[in-house]
């Protein structure tokens, strides 16, 4: 049945997965600690337990599979540009947000789906310090 209504395995999962980036709440945040509090929830998501409710699997599908893609594509465009607005960042918003998801995803990318050794061994304080720099370039 699989087969005969999704095709494969990957668009199955695609079209029953559901993806929540579960953005925190980051009003009360000093405007100095955005980049690194929003790495540190992107990591969190990735490392903690919703590591196994298939994000990393969403990932790979999205590589390969247009509907997967689509889905992963929505969940940022729909939720994070919109969540920037709020955070105050109302005028590039939309350029904040993808330069944003390019450094996280290609982070999660490299370190999560397909496991670069040198991306893997670095310490997550590394990770936090050096990206939460860089997210924060595009907040100001």
């Amino acid at each position: 049945m699989v087969i005969r209504y999704f095709r494969t395995k990957e668009r199955l999962f695609a079209a029953a997965v559901t993806f929540d980036l579960r953005l925190p709440n980051l009003r009360q945040t000093p405007k100095t600690a955005l980049g690194i509090t929003m790495v540190h929830h992107f990591l969190e998501r990735w490392e903690g337990p919703a590591g196994a409710e298939g994000l990393p699997s969403l990932l790979r599908a999205a590589a390969t599979n247009p509907k997967a893609r689509d889905r992963v594509v929505q969940a940022f465009e729909r939720r994070v540009a919109p969540y920037l607005k709020r955070l105050g960042s109302r005028s590039k918003s939309r350029e904040c947000a993808g330069l944003i998801v390019s450094q996280l995803c290609g982070v999660i990318y490299t370190r999560y789906v397909l496991k670069f050794p040198s991306v893997v061994r670095l310490p997550r304080k590394t990770i936090l310090r050096r990206m939460g720099a860089t997210i924060q370039t595009y907040l100001r």
